[in-house]
């Protein structure tokens, strides 16, 4: 089964995250899905977050949610190597490293850009989106 991970089409770090993945996880074991999106916005309903203000990456896996932090050492748990190696940084606790996510999340237009559009994938990816 395939996992979802819902991004921010607009957020600059969230859309070269999107390809970061695609990249490392060759089993194509990730599907990808804006939250700007039809679909994107029906999970945020599902999942009772905020359709307007988006402040986390959210994994689906398995039917289950992750968010932030968690989200991301799932994630990365699932690239090739060297990535999983990453986790080691789960010692930290979950508050520490969500309060760090957190700080990342709120400033990332500011740090990192804002897209006027959603990323589009070419045609050799389109099937890993929703």
């Amino acid at each position: 089964m395939s996992s979802v991970i819902l991004f921010d089409g607009e957020c600059v770090l969230c859309s070269r995250w999107v390809p970061f993945v695609i990249k490392r996880d060759p089993g194509a074991h990730f599907k990808f899905c804006s939250v700007q999106s039809p679909k994107g916005q029906e999970l945020l309903q599902f999942l009772g977050l905020p359709t307007k203000e988006y402040q986390t990456m959210v994994l689906l896996k398995d039917g289950m949610p992750y968010y932030r932090s968690e989200a991301f050492f799932e994630v990365i748990n699932d690239l090739k190597a060297p990535w999983p190696w990453l986790r080691i940084f789960r010692i930290f606790p979950l508050s520490f490293r969500d309060w760090i996510y957190d700080r990342i999340a709120l400033n990332r237009y500011t740090l990192f850009g804002k897209h006027n559009y959603c990323m589009i994938p070419t045609k050799d990816i389109t099937d890993r989106f929703l």
